[in-house]
């Protein structure tokens, strides 16, 4: 497994990422996509500036999880960037070609990829690729 089982392991990475972007020190391929993520989400920085590894985000009074999020954008952009699966970025490419805001298009993006694992998760299944990428092409109407 690529982070490990432990969620402040996980959350660590952001953190780490995110300070060492801050202070201009180099950064392996991972934490510069992690990075990258950060700084399209202004309203995360001061949270991992401030190491809150260990909060509770349980959705109350609709708050979002920032890590959750912010990992979805990372799955999504590796999901177009390797195209898997297949013809997702396709589909990302035709949803952005409609929208002036890239940002928004992986949102909408993210609620399809959101359903499906959480989907899956309930059903204690492997995520229905077929049905995410159904999912998808509906945001094209």
């Amino acid at each position: 497994m690529l982070f490990g089982q432990d969620r402040g392991e996980l959350r660590r990475m952001y953190v780490d990422a995110w300070s060492k972007a801050r202070h201009g020190e180099p950064l392996s391929p991972l934490e510069a996509q992690i990075a990258a993520v950060v700084e399209d989400h202004p309203e995360y920085q001061a949270l991992l500036a401030a190491d809150a590894v260990d909060r509770d985000y349980t959705g109350a009074g609709g708050q979002a999880n920032p890590f959750l999020h912010m990992g979805l954008h990372l799955a999504l952009r590796d999901q177009v960037k390797t195209d898997r699966p297949a013809g997702i970025r396709r589909l990302h490419a035709r949803l952005a070609a409609r929208s002036a805001d890239a940002h928004d298009t992986e949102h909408r993006l993210m609620e399809c990829l959101a359903e499906t694992l959480w989907e899956a998760q309930t059903r204690k299944e492997t995520p229905d690729e077929q049905h995410y990428l159904e999912r998808v092409r509906s945001l094209l109407g």
